[in-house]
């Protein structure tokens, strides 16, 4: 794990040069805090910030090939470099490093730009061809390491992050509205879109070629479904090749020259991770938790029931309203997006633990759930598709009593809020967004907040015209799940679970997760399975259970999901009355010189968490997508303040 920038000339200009680079990196530092590596010339610029996890001594970036002539920095990991470097021997290329990041240098040279398709890993890599005088720019096929780029002033500049970019004076800062009405919908930006203005990502499983100045962006890999799925195979038998390749994928991601342990959360997912490295491994068990002091959000007693089974050296942290309003300011400042929930906080807590006890990197279960069937979202789906059939049914959407019974408010409570709640959008049943429709209204709901010049901005995009654009022009004839699960890659886990409450948090305390259940081959094999084996009626990884019978624990097996969650608005307020920064930031003056958001209607939000009656999802995720914005805007736009020197200045101690 680490931190890259460059910046390439596409027009006849003066060399990028050190006294560039250097302010662009060591904004970094917390993402490669044992050291950097420069290089430069006629056209590029390209840096390193290093976090030593494999090859301690020899593996400094950038890596060269033999003569110089092709440089590479890359930000990740490539779990199968092994295999590579010893085909690559075979064909007579010579190594001097025991790096991952050589094999991509020879790669390139044997299968040109091609060699991405030799990768399992999770990656952002910046090669430079001087012979051919080309850039190319490539990144891991969900996303789980981040690349932004901005065109500008006839350069093409990219960094890890984009505090990086703004580190060079030529880039210009202010938020893109049309984005931030895409948070206030998806939760998160659409693929190649940030909250900055002129600032792009680089989407999953894509590489950019720059070539006589002129960038082309190509995808050279994407989630694919099958029309008609083959059902020959029995469940015994794809439960085991399941398994084997879990197994696999667990042992590749252990490869590394420092300790690894694991986040167990008490769940389905981690605990499958924590288990197959117990048993299938000789790797020590190192495991690490976050609990909560409000039973709502605590599953501590289910990680107690995992940590005595498999008898692990564990630790947990114990995270408190107080700790997530404290640290709200630095999470923001990490992910460089506001954000809906609170839920990345507890995580970077969580990440400092593990930094603290000696560890670098962590496996944990992300992924599991768009790969293999777990959402609430694809059951919902499944049941108002079942309904839509037959729309006036009295008996059909009774189903839906069985959904959510972890929630305290649960849309559940109320037979009749449940049955308008769910009954959005049955018009659109044709459209391949129908199971988040109900999700996607109640966050749009947000937008009731935005100013008057925010609104007649966002006016023509109140449709999902955009999103649709992006989709595969094959979508329609998927299996209904497999277009949920398409969306839900390539939205929520892609722009917020792998970014805001993944990368970002735990590489705030230089910690580098890896997803076993997000290997390539992981994915391909469950994208052809049977529906049923997803979901079976409405009990969800049903071929996941199966394949880790005897594995772990049987209540945890059996166990009904419960996805990860922490204290919303209720953690910012003490006693009725805000904390000091969301009274600063939430008031009258300074909502309306910002100029996103109606100040009186933040006003009376503000009274309204202030008396502990914001118990729904709409309002917290818009109390909580309100002072993110916010904060983003203190920090990043009117960068002079003492609470954006307070935030990064640590970083920059490390």
């Amino acid at each position: 794990m680490c931190g890259i920038i460059g910046i390439l000339n596409l027009q006849d200009l003066p060399p990028p040069s050190l006294e560039e680079l250097k302010p662009m990196i060591t904004r970094l530092a917390h993402r490669g805090p044992d050291g950097y590596g420069y290089y430069t010339d006629d056209h590029t610029g390209l840096a390193h910030a290093r976090l030593s996890i494999i090859d301690l001594q020899g593996g400094n970036q950038p890596i060269h090939n033999e003569d110089g002539s092709i440089q590479v920095v890359f930000n990740g990991e490539i779990f199968n470099y092994i295999e590579l470097r010893r085909a690559l021997e075979q064909l007579g290329h010579q190594f001097y490093t025991q790096s991952d990041t050589e094999v991509i240098v020879h790669l390139y040279e044997q299968y040109g730009d091609s060699f991405v398709n030799h990768l399992n890993g999770q990656f952002a890599i910046a090669l430079r061809d001087k012979k051919q005088q080309r850039l190319i720019l490539a990144r891991d096929r969900t996303g789980i390491r981040p690349l932004f780029y901005s065109v500008t002033g006839g350069r093409l500049f990219f960094a890890s992050e984009v505090k990086a970019l703004f580190a060079h004076p030529v880039l210009k800062r202010r938020l893109n509205i049309k984005t931030l009405g895409e948070i206030f919908t998806y939760w998160a930006p659409l693929p190649s879109h940030s909250i900055f203005e002129g600032v792009s990502t680089l989407p999953p499983g894509h590489i950019m070629t720059v070539e006589k100045g002129k960038p082309c962006i190509s995808q050279y890999w994407d989630w694919q479904f099958l029309t008609d799925i083959p059902d020959q195979r029995s469940a015994d038998d794809l439960a085991a090749e399941l398994k084997e390749l879990l197994i696999d994928s667990v042992r590749l991601r252990l490869r590394s020259d420092v300790p690894v342990g694991a986040y167990l959360s008490g769940g389905l997912d981690s605990s499958v991770t924590t288990s197959l490295i117990k048993h299938y491994t000789d790797v020590p068990l190192r495991t690490f938790s976050v609990s909560f002091e409000d039973d709502e959000f605590d599953e501590s007693s289910y990680q107690k029931q995992l940590v005595d089974y498999l008898g692990t050296n564990h630790s947990h942290v114990l995270c408190r309203k107080s700790d997530i309003h404290a640290l709200f300011p630095k999470v923001i400042w990490h992910t460089e997006s506001p954000i809906l929930r609170t839920a990345p906080t507890p995580l970077m807590t969580l990440s400092a633990k593990v930094r603290s006890e000696g560890y670098k990197v962590v496996l944990t279960g992300e992924g599991a759930d768009e790969v293999l069937g777990g959402y609430d979202i694809f059951k919902e789906a499944k049941i108002r598709r079942f309904w839509a059939r037959f729309p006036d049914s009295r008996i059909r959407p009774m189903i839906l009593d069985r959904l959510y019974p972890y929630l305290e408010n649960s849309p559940m409570a109320s037979r009749a809020y449940s049955r308008h709640f769910f009954r959005q959008g049955m018009e659109q049943l044709d459209k391949p967004y129908f199971g988040h429709i109900p999700r996607w209204t109640t966050t749009r709901r947000s937008w009731q907040f935005f100013s008057a010049d925010v609104k007649a901005e966002l006016q023509d995009h109140h449709s999902h015209a955009t999103l649709e654009n992006m989709l595969p022009a094959g979508i329609n004839n998927w299996k209904p799940l497999n277009r949920d699960q398409y969306i839900e890659a390539h939205t929520l886990m892609s722009g917020y679970l792998l970014s805001s409450q993944g990368d970002r948090v735990a590489m705030a305390s230089s910690i580098e997760g890896r997803f076993p259940f997000l290997d390539h081959r992981v994915i391909e094999f469950a994208n052809q399975l049977p529906l049923r084996y997803k979901i079976m009626g409405l009990n969800e990884k049903y071929l996941l259970k199966k394949a880790m019978k005897g594995i772990i624990p049987e209540s945890i097996r059996s166990r009904t999901k419960q996805p990860y969650r922490a204290p919303d608005s209720q953690s910012f307020f003490n006693n009725g009355k805000p904390v000091e920064y969301v009274e600063h930031l939430l008031s009258e003056q300074r909502i309306d010189q910002a100029g996103y958001f109606d100040s009186q209607a933040v006003t009376r939000l503000m009274n309204k968490c202030r008396k502990g009656r914001a118990i729904g999802f709409a309002d917290n995720m818009a109390f909580v997508g309100i002072l993110s914005t916010m904060l983003l805007d203190e920090m990043y736009i009117r960068s002079s303040s003492t609470m954006n020197d307070g935030i990064h200045g640590d970083q920059d101690e490390r």
